[in-house]
């Protein structure tokens, strides 16, 4: 019964909450609380698949009646399988981390080697690069020697004021190491297999560190400049190499109607996404894992 509960949790977890999820509306007014309660979605759609592999061959050789022989062999290829799924997730990891840590240091160097900054020494930190060009674009280049990136483009449509909130964005970025977010989900997306994979989580979080950014900058410039300058920047090169482009504007246009709203955060909306996250990972455990485990523990023959 533990095995069939924790694989319907799994795969509710899987298949039908990310959709729901990323189509509402309510995280975009508690955006750090909803990337927790995402996180939190994920952790324990694996340790549901994993709490799967190793309750099921228990309870079926508890149905079966089957000997020791056989339950300690049951109790060994379960082990084993769960040590497997560990260790894709680990090297998907490595793996996404090692790709894009690679590629950031291919885009620091030729962001360096492009760098007109020093023509406007006057728009502030050292890690700013400026590239020739006349599309206005604004990005970060992450990792332990990080630039932000304006192009020419930005400095001739926007104010000093939006250029202030436009660097204090992408300074957000880099100093809540956002990237680090979406290479753990960006692992978990590859890590998974194809018909339990669902790009929404990875979609929804981009989305909602686009927002907690928006609102430092916002603390810091004030919402009208922020506002005036996400109007005139083309969309940037995502935090995500899995992350699909916004053709539609949907992203740009969510984003806009946040900084026009006059309170876009909520305090209970945050302290019940963070509970709910809390939660989804302790009660699980509690009332299915725990309860398998004492009965398990006496049963299996160690």
């Amino acid at each position: 019964m533990t095995a069939l509960l924790l694989g319907a949790l799994g795969l509710t977890l899987s298949l039908v909450v990310p959709g729901i999820l990323a189509n509402a509306h309510w995280p975009d007014r508690a955006p750090a609380a909803a990337v927790a309660l995402w996180q939190s979605i994920t952790l324990t759609g694996v340790l549901a698949a994993i709490g799967v592999v190793l309750v099921a061959p228990y309870e079926l050789t508890r149905a079966a009646g089957s000997g020791k022989p056989v339950a300690s062999a049951a109790l060994i290829g379960a082990l084993a399988v769960a040590a497997l799924i560990i260790l894709r997730l680990l090297i998907s990891l490595y793996g996404v981390t090692r790709r894009s840590r690679a590629r950031r240091a291919r885009h620091r160097l030729l962001v360096d080697l492009l760098d007109r900054a020093e023509q406007h020494r006057e728009l502030g930190p050292d890690h700013l690069r400026v590239l020739d060009g006349a599309l206005p674009l604004a990005y970060c280049v992450p990792g332990r020697e990080p630039r932000v990136v304006l192009s020419h483009g930005v400095l001739q449509v926007l104010d000093r004021a939006q250029i202030d909130a436009v660097l204090a964005h992408e300074q957000t970025h880099l100093r809540h190491r956002h990237e680090v977010v979406m290479e753990s989900f960006t692992a978990f997306y590859r890590a998974v297999p194809g018909p339990l994979r669902s790009r929404k989580p990875l979609e929804a979080v981009h989305l909602l560190l686009e927002m907690i950014a928006d609102d430092a900058a916002r603390r810091r410039a004030g919402a009208g400049p922020l506002r005036a300058a996400l109007e005139r920047l083309t969309d940037a090169i995502p935090l995500a190499e899995d992350v699909k482009p916004d053709p539609a504007g949907e992203a740009r246009r969510r984003r806009l109607e946040r900084l026009a709203a006059s309170h876009t955060r909520s305090v209970a909306l945050s302290t019940v996404a963070a509970a709910g996250a809390v939660g989804l990972l302790v009660l699980p455990t509690v009332i299915l894992v725990l309860p398998w485990l004492d009965r398990a523990l006496d049963a299996w023959p160690l």
